[in-house]
Parts: C-alpha cells; structure tokens; sequence
C-alpha cells in the first residue's frame, strides 16, 4: 500500500510512519516546515521523502506534483494545530481554524484532483463530544456532540467538512475520534510529558501538576497508529470511529505510578484541585469492525515516555515545540 500522511513529523504522525513502513507500506508525507526534527528516527529521514506543506493554504506545486505522482492509496490526515491550549478558550484563534478547518478542506481540494479515488482517514479528537458526567462517563460514536473547548470546535468542523465531501463528491473516507495518547515524542505541552519533563529534570524544586483527580483514559500512540492502518483497510465509509483504550485511569494514580518508575522523591504541588471527568471510549465499534484492540501495558508507555525526555535532558536539549501541521 502506498501512503501519504500529512502531520507526518508530528507525535502521533512519526509513529505512524514507522508503522507502516514495518507493515510494507510506501510512505511519503508533508509538514509545515518540510524538515525533520531533530529527534526523528533515522530510518524516517533516510527512507521518507517529505514535502512542505503549510496547510493554511493550498498545497504548493512541487508537493501537489509529489502528490500526483506518488498516487497514494491511503490518505491520513494528522496535520492539526493538535495542543488544544494553541487553540484558544472559547472560539478557535484564526490560526486554529485556518490550520485544523481550512487546512483539510485544501486537502479535500487536492485530493478530488487526482485521478482516482483514495482511501482518507481524517483523524479527529474525543474533544468534539459534551460534556460528561462522572456516573455515565463512557461515549459512543452516537453520543451527543457540544464541543466545549476551542479545539474540539475546529475538529468537528473539520469532520463536518470531510462529511460533506463524502455526500457530494464520494469521497472514500473514514474518521477516527482519538482519545488521549502518550508515549515517546509525545508534545511538551501535554499532561504526561509535563510530568515527565519535570521528573527527570535536575532540579530540586517542587513539581507542580495542574490536577489528580482527573479520571481520563490513556492509549498508547503506538496502539493508536495500529487502529488507522484498521481503519483505512476496514472501516466503513464515511464511519466514525473511537479510538481509545477504554479503561478508565485517575490522574493521581497515572502521577505517582510515573513518579516510582522515575524514582523521583520531589514534594508535589498541585495546583488546581478538584474532581474532573473526561470522557471514556466505548471501543465495541472499532473493534467488531476491525478485530483491533490495546495491546501495550500501561507501564511500558509511561516508561517509554520518562526515558523519551530522560534521553533529551541527556543530550542537552530542552522541551521545545512540535509541529504537526
């Protein structure tokens, strides 16, 4: 199978790639800068070609001409402004809406130019449902949609767009709503790097967590990765799909098991107390569609995480931005 993935030197993006490649896939893919970072494994730099595409606008000639010349099978749609903090409060930035809605309708422009059909696989986020409650915690495909957050407006309207392309134009597209994800390369800017950064760090100053009482899922994004090649062979078009562990985890317990594995003895503050409740996949659709399901132990990606920014504080290098559009 030949693949494309926009976002392709993002978190999630990265793994992917290694994924297919160890499936047998051909892969080529895009990002803003059209460079590697400087964490990215060898084997992604030296056997994927990549091409720069700032999704804000159409993409330029030399990657449209890529694009048509590869002929992908599959189309994997990752490119997202994809820390929901980058997105604003309330009502999407500019930048969140030009990146995350206007971004995949010029792939849906670039993709109806080639000549034949291709499979689309838009990733979107556990974001785009309401509201949850603690006793009824868990959603499915059909449960309501009232994004509260900025972010989760940019990705339903990014659904809504692909939607829209599949009834007017026949587009062959499936959508993934992801849950939380972690593992190595994960964004600085999210929860368990967060900790993870703190934890290995030299320092000797209190570490500060936002919230342990926060009952959420984790899946790890190699398990992730394995759900959309799935998707992209089995799901039904214009199905949407979640994509999570479906176990329930409380952030307090998620913080001290890292915290054991780090060995790190530092006093703890948290900073904004208080029980939150995200939502909790219902996975029986994925699953009796594709036959997939979680595979790696939570300790093995809370580990992997911790040596991830171990090796960074090793090298010498601090946190820094990702880019994944």
């Amino acid at each position: 199978m030949k693949a494309f993935i926009t976002g392709i030197t993002g978190f999630a993006g990265s793994h992917l790639a290694e994924f297919l490649l160890d499936c047998g896939d051909q892969v080529q893919g895009s990002s803003a800068t059209g460079r590697w970072r400087a964490d990215a494994p060898a084997r992604l730099s030296s056997q994927v070609p990549l091409f720069r595409w700032q999704l804000m606008a159409a993409p330029p000639p030399d990657t449209m001409h890529a694009l048509q010349r590869f002929a992908p099978d599959a189309v994997y749609h990752l490119a997202a402004l994809s820390v929901p903090s980058d997105c604003g409060t309330n009502d999407p930035t500019p930048e969140a809406w030009a990146v995350n809605v206007e971004g995949t309708r010029h792939l849906l422009a670039a993709l109806s130019t080639l000549p034949h059909r291709r499979r689309l696989l838009l990733v979107s986020s556990c974001h785009v449902y309401g509201p949850v409650s603690a006793a009824s915690p868990r959603v499915g495909e059909t449960s309501p949609l009232a994004p509260q957050s900025a972010y989760g407006k940019t990705k339903l309207a990014a659904e809504q767009a692909v939607q829209a392309a599949i009834r007017s134009h026949g587009l062959q597209a499936v959508i993934a709503r992801a849950f939380k994800q972690a593992g190595p390369r994960l964004h600085p800017g999210l929860m368990l790097s967060e900790w993870a950064i703190q934890l290995v760090s030299p320092s000797r100053e209190p570490l500060h967590v936002l919230n342990l009482d926060s009952h959420m899922e984790i899946t790890d994004v190699r398990d992730s990765v394995r759900a959309y090649r799935a998707l992209i062979e089995h799901g039904h078009v214009g199905g949407v799909y979640n994509v999570g562990s479906g176990n329930p985890l409380c952030s307090g317990d998620l913080f001290h098991r890292m915290r054991e594995l780090a060995g790190c003895q530092r006093p703890v503050i948290e900073q904004s107390p208080g029980r939150r409740q995200e939502p909790i996949a219902d996975i029986r659709r994925l699953q009796q569609r594709t036959g997939w399901h979680p595979q790696t132990p939570l300790k093995a990606t809370l580990r992997d995480t911790l040596q991830y920014w171990k090796s960074r504080w090793d090298r010498g290098r601090n946190p820094g931005s990702d880019d994944e559009r």
